[in-house]
């Protein structure tokens, strides 16, 4: 009977000290997640961004028709379609893509089908300059849909590559500051973690982008953003 209390109370006694150890790292995510710096470093988050006017311009043009058939609505629709894509071919759009092929029956409130609807919608590239006239084009063609311009960056990596450099001195900005106040020297960079970034759409009054008569375009500013971390050495 002795041997089994023993062995019971050293069962309880390695449970409890399990319990112990679990509790003791969850009382510590801080750790798990990695978030101090190595000793001997210090490990700042610099941000940086590049302004920059948008050159490339995306338009999303489609044709919609009716008919009683469902034959007769897409017959419409492609015909339509077919001119309306060589209109934008003709007016400088580049790099064509059938966005949505649709066909749709419509019912009457007694849930009878009474027709149906085609939808066919093509996107277009073509420098800022040449957007309103590519709207233009499509919609003389015979386009009863237009969503867009996409506005974008031609040069986008070369900018992102600067926000970087940029992102870089802001976090050594921030370590020399922490090291005036802690009264330490910044030393080299021994890690280097890039968080990645994005390009948000600014309007700061840009002039507006368009050719005579034609719909006009404000194609804004974008800012390219990029955030790293940087541990530094402490000297």
């Amino acid at each position: 009977m002795q041997v089994m209390r023993r062995l019971f109370f050293s069962s309880v006694a390695a449970v409890a000290l399990l319990l112990a150890v679990a509790l003791a790292g969850a009382g510590r995510p801080e750790a798990a997640r990695g978030d101090v710096s190595a000793p001997g470093t210090v490990t700042t988050i610099g941000d940086g961004s590049v302004v920059a006017v948008p050159d490339v311009a995306t338009v999303s043009a489609g044709v919609r028709t009716s008919a009683t058939t469902a034959a007769a609505a897409l017959s419409e629709n492609g015909a339509r379609m077919t001119a309306v894509i060589a209109a934008l071919k003709r007016a400088g759009g580049g790099e064509l893509q059938t966005q949505q092929v649709s066909l749709e029956p419509q019912t009457n409130d007694r849930n009878v089908v009474t027709g149906y609807i085609a939808q066919n919608t093509v996107s277009a590239k073509a420098k800022i300059a040449g957007a309103g006239a590519l709207i233009d084009a499509a919609v003389h063609a015979g386009a009863n849909t237009v969503e867009g311009p996409s506005l974008d960056l031609s040069d986008r990596d070369a900018l992102y590559r600067q926000a970087l450099q940029k992102a870089m001195s802001d976090a050594r900005a921030k370590a020399e500051a922490l090291a005036g106040a802690g009264g330490f020297a910044v030393g080299q960079v021994s890690a280097v973690t890039e968080n990645g970034g994005n390009a948000q759409p600014v309007f700061r009054g840009a002039a507006v982008a368009k050719t005579a008569d034609s719909t006009p375009v404000v194609p804004g500013t974008q800012d390219v953003t990029a955030e790293v971390t940087v541990s530094f050495q402490i000297r």
